[in-house]
């Protein structure tokens, strides 16, 4: 049995002999393997396992701009413009990762091979980094107060729990008829109950919770759909019509609506709105969704190879962002929050993140990200 990556890594192509019907069960490579193997002799009546250039440029692409996003947050201020690109990114940056991991858990199942990598890909490193961000904040950021708790996730760590707490979910979700339904009802009545609490950020985990299950269900063929050229011809409408709603809403909406981290009651608005703003803004993530995996290129790029690390970016990155805000570089250099140094941060953002997702930072944090542990797991366990 093969073991489906997380969103963190790289998938495999479809067979060649059906393009519209790609594997639903893909399987792991190391860092730096070849995006497909010819085999020859005997071997060579087996098909090819290739790689899928698209996904892996999904990845990429998505975790820069979470890298962009969180790097615009110290200086967007005063910037309407900058807000409403905050905003429109936001709005759809983790939705289109969730669904994605979502898509590459459909053949999740809680066998002693698929339990053991659920724990030491994303288990153990929230674990690991979680703590690592604890003590970062209280000695770096001069927080002595700052409890190691793992019942509280700090920062972007939150996503690695949710995904635990999500693709475990996995198999209730495929038993039911009507998964969809069922999930936005739950993220709505998360959105109007403040006593859930932050344990575990279980407001995130249950609001971003539809992304995952959308995930769960979508098949081969609708990312084919997303692809055509008249859905990118049509996208070029939405992105800006859009933008235009982003930047007379960007002094009207709070920012608290995208993080998807409290309730209605908690951010001051009525309990109703709660539900309104739950549904709408699932829809406004899945047309934003749709019109950036409509964008992303489809064939091999020079960071396709960078998909496979995405894990390392997405984890490595908060502490440059974190690290410039403790050391008071937003505050020191005003000019960053002016268009030109808007730009700049944007830039410099990509760039740290693009390095932390090549193959020798995976290489070097594998310890930690994607431990063996063979030791800690019984035989049947190391089987995949």
């Amino acid at each position: 049995m093969f073991q489906a990556p997380s969103v963190f890594q790289r998938a495999p192509l479809p067979p060649a002999t059906r393009e519209s019907e790609p594997r639903h069960e893909q399987t792991l490579t190391a860092p730096g393997t070849p995006p497909t193997t010819v085999p020859t002799g005997p071997a060579a009546s087996t098909p090819a396992k290739k790689r899928d250039a698209y996904f892996d440029n999904v990845k990429f692409l998505a975790i820069v701009l979470v890298a962009v996003a969180h790097a615009w947050e110290p200086v967007m201020d005063g910037s309407r413009a900058a807000r409403a690109l905050y905003m429109v990114v936001y709005a759809f940056h983790m939705p289109a990762f969730i669904l994605i991991s979502g898509y590459f858990s459909r053949s999740f199942e809680m066998t002693p091979g698929k339990v053991k990598r659920l724990l030491t890909s994303v288990a153990v490193p929230y674990v690991l980094f979680e703590t690592a961000y604890s003590l970062f904040k209280r000695y770096a950021g001069g927080d002595p107060e700052q409890e190691i708790s793992l019942l509280d996730p700090w920062y972007l760590t939150w996503f690695l729990i949710a995904l635990c707490v999500w693709r475990v979910t996995t198999p209730v979700w495929k038993a039911l008829r009507h998964p969809m339904p069922v999930a936005l009802g739950i993220a709505v009545l998360a959105s109007v109950t403040p006593a859930i609490g932050d344990d575990l950020d279980l407001q995130r985990v249950l609001q971003f919770l539809p992304f995952f299950v959308l995930g769960l269900v979508l098949k081969p063929e609708h990312f084919q759909l997303v692809r055509r050229r008249e859905v990118r011809l049509l996208s070029l409408p939405l992105l800006a019509g859009t933008l235009l709603f982003a930047y007379w809403a960007a002094p009207r909406m709070q920012l608290g609506w995208f993080y998807r981290s409290n309730s209605a009651q908690e951010m001051g608005a009525p309990w109703w709105s709660g539900a309104v703003m739950s549904l709408a803004m699932f829809g406004c993530a899945l047309v934003l969704t749709a019109v950036f995996l409509a964008w992303v290129p489809r064939r091999h790029m020079w960071f396709t190879v960078l998909g496979a690390g995405t894990i390392c970016g997405y984890l490595l990155h908060g502490f440059l962002v974190k690290g410039a805000g403790f050391a008071g570089v937003f505050d020191r250099f005003e000019w960053l929050g002016s268009p030109g140094g808007l730009v700049f941060v944007s830039l410099a953002a990509a760039a740290a993140v693009t390095l932390f997702c090549t193959p020798p930072v995976r290489r070097v944090l594998r310890f930690a990200t994607e431990p063996d542990m063979n030791w800690a797991f019984r035989r049947d366990a190391t089987k995949l």
